[in-house]
């Protein structure tokens, strides 16, 4: 496998694939959190200053049937230029015959931003002759796109068969695969996750996975009520998934031959509606009133939680602790973040990943006090698993 760090891309013309979905306001367009974008600056400086050319593929959003014009790429021109600091020339289609003249006239140096992939029906389908359209914009094919890594399409796993010696991973890929071997493989002793979000369904697998790799696991969010209740505890109308009662108790079970230590929040924060403006209580986790609601961690917790989260030296984040979005329901999530933060100065590697972690690292403004934020939630999910990823793969074979 090529390395970027090491490859000529003297009068080379590289096709990225970019993870260009970002949010845009929906009166003007313009983009309000350009985070992704600055993600993928650093493959493409690397190879506009080793003397090569740049042609940018990415999907925006999720178009039905054909040309949305609210999901065209054209819209995120402005922001790129403005974090590139590089002119970026845009063409209104990706296999157009304007499409192919624009990347043809490429010089050294320059930069294209092909349109909307999902414009067409074939991206997704993983159509081989779309993808084989597409790779005639490049003579090597850089994967760059963590957040589509878990897909199957035409321009993430499919396109790379058309670039058998001369396809790599660019910077941001590389760096999320390294950051997850150092909490899954590569890590330093003790190893905690903080596992939480609304439903236990949707971290069944992590769990099961992260059991054989971690010496500490702390849940909290709703899926916590549904392991208070399978052990027991009386939950009032806080959020439950009574189908996996029986899964919470056998992932109890299996940390406990395992010597995992698995933290439960034993007091909570109980609301008695769903709203920042409701009246709110501190009672324990197994004894929720009847008409009230666990919103959030309470205080204990989140000082238990946050002295494991301080003594350890590999820290994985998946999930908030509460309705973090609420301000009098955030704390928790804010305690575990601060907490994260405090063991990263003192020397720890600490990955956050997964759309709500990412969303209240960026509300707190802490991204930079971390390890790694991941750019890819639905992918790192997935990679969390133990699943194998189409698009990383593709690279690898």
């Amino acid at each position: 496998m090529n390395d970027i760090a090491t490859f000529d891309f003297s009068g080379k013309k590289a096709l990225i694939r970019v993870d260009f979905n970002v949010p845009l306001d929906k009166e003007t367009f313009s983009v309000t959190d350009n985070t992704r974008i600055k993600a993928a600056w650093p493959t493409i400086q690397q190879v506009l200053d080793k003397g090569g050319s740049v042609v940018l593929m990415s999907h925006l959003g999720r178009p039905k049937s054909g040309p949305e014009d609210r999901f065209s790429l054209k819209h995120i021109v402005a922001e790129c230029e403005r974090v590139f600091g590089h002119e970026v020339n845009f063409v209104s289609d990706s296999i157009s015959e304007d499409a192919f003249e624009a990347s043809a006239k490429l010089q050294p140096g320059q930069i294209l931003l092909l349109e909307n992939l999902r414009f067409y029906p074939h991206e997704k389908s993983g159509d081989r002759d779309f993808a084989k359209k597409l790779s005639q914009h490049g003579n090597l094919y850089i994967n760059d796109a963590f957040g589509t890594a878990h897909r199957a399409h035409a321009s993430t796993a499919v396109i790379s068969d058309f670039f058998p010696e001369a396809k790599m991973f660019g910077t941001l890929i590389n760096k999320e695969i390294e950051s997850i071997s150092k909490v899954l493989d590569h890590n330093q002793s003790p190893v905690t996750a903080i596992v939480g979000g609304a439903k236990v369904s949707s971290k069944i697998e992590i769990l099961e996975n992260l059991i054989n790799k971690v010496d500490n696991i702390l849940i909290g969010g709703g899926m916590a009520y549904t392991f208070a209740k399978a052990q027991g505890g009386v939950i009032g109308n806080s959020l439950v998934e009574d189908d996996y009662i029986e899964t919470a108790k056998e992932i109890l079970a299996n940390a406990k031959t395992k010597n995992v230590n698995i933290l439960l929040p034993e007091d909570t924060i109980a609301a008695n509606a769903f709203s920042n403006d409701a009246e709110k209580q501190i009672v324990n986790t197994a004894e929720i009133p009847d008409g009230w609601m666990g919103m959030d961690i309470g205080e204990k917790s989140m000082g238990e939680y946050a002295d494991c989260i301080e003594n350890s030296k590999t820290i994985l984040w998946n999930g908030p602790m509460g309705v973090f979005e609420m301000a009098n329901f955030q704390h928790g999530t804010k305690k575990v973040a601060l907490a994260v933060v405090k063991a990263t100065q003192k020397g720890a590697f600490s990955l956050i990943g997964g759309g709500d972690s990412v969303a209240a690292i960026n509300k707190f403004e802490l991204s930079n006090h971390v390890s790694h934020v991941s750019t890819g939630g639905g992918a790192m999910l997935e990679y969390l698993e133990g699943k194998e990823l189409p698009g990383i793969k593709a690279i690898l074979d």
